[in-house]
């Protein structure tokens, strides 16, 4: 996994151009180009899988359904509950749900806990099939008025699916929200990699405690 590109403007700075939209990109606004090359990120979580044994089933994790606001490369912002935002400058180096459905595989095989897992793209046979919708996945102002940006936060709905029955075997919702710990731009990546991390590895020891048995299908 790549470390991410350090930016060189602080988070201040960032939200300052926000705020004056002289460089963000607003959702109405999808087709203003920015003629700068974006610093681009992506994040290496740390996800804790609790110990149990070895699942011997085999998993596809399909890329996380997302709301058009969310389903980009560009790192959501929301000041409101009903609005949304871009930091200006950066981008994720791949769309979101698609970062995340990486990082979901890896958590997995980190693990030691299953006998197979890969994305649903490889084309191969599994038991079962891990449905997802990616709910949150931003920067929040937690506290109304401030500055700067108080947290991030990431929310994922997740279904075990059997194949090749094709039905719904479990389901669970995952959300974490971590602070934004200084004023830089590294500091949002971090409460990203914290959140993110805490709930891949909560979907992955929820996952891996269902007491399932192959298909055979």
């Amino acid at each position: 996994m790549s470390r991410a590109t350090m930016a060189r403007s602080g988070l201040a700075g960032a939200v300052r151009r926000i705020a004056g939209g002289a460089l963000l990109l607003g959702l109405t606004a999808c087709s203003t180009l920015n003629p700068t090359a974006p610093h681009l990120y992506t994040l290496t979580p740390r996800a804790a899988v609790a110990p149990g044994p070895k699942a011997d089933w085999q998993l596809l994790v399909e890329t996380p359904a997302a709301a058009a606001g969310i389903d980009t490369p560009r790192i959501a912002l929301a000041r409101t509950p009903t609005s949304l935002d871009y930091f200006a400058d950066v981008s994720w180096a791949d769309r979101a749900p698609n970062m995340v459905q990486g990082l979901i595989v890896q958590t997995f095989e980190d693990s030691g806990r299953i006998v197979s897992v890969g994305r649903d793209t490889v084309g191969l046979r599994s038991d079962y099939v891990l449905k997802s919708e990616l709910r949150d996945f931003q920067a929040e102002y937690a506290t109304p008025g401030a500055a700067l940006p108080d947290r991030v936060h990431v929310r994922l709905s997740a279904k075990l699916v059997a194949m090749p029955r094709r039905t719904i075997e479990a389901g669970e919702t995952f959300e974490a929200s971590a602070p934004v710990r200084g004023r830089s731009f590294t500091d949002v990546v971090a409460a990203f990699d914290e959140a993110l991390g805490q709930v891949t590895g909560e979907l992955a020891t929820w996952s891996l405690s269902q007491r399932f048995r192959p298909s055979g299908g």
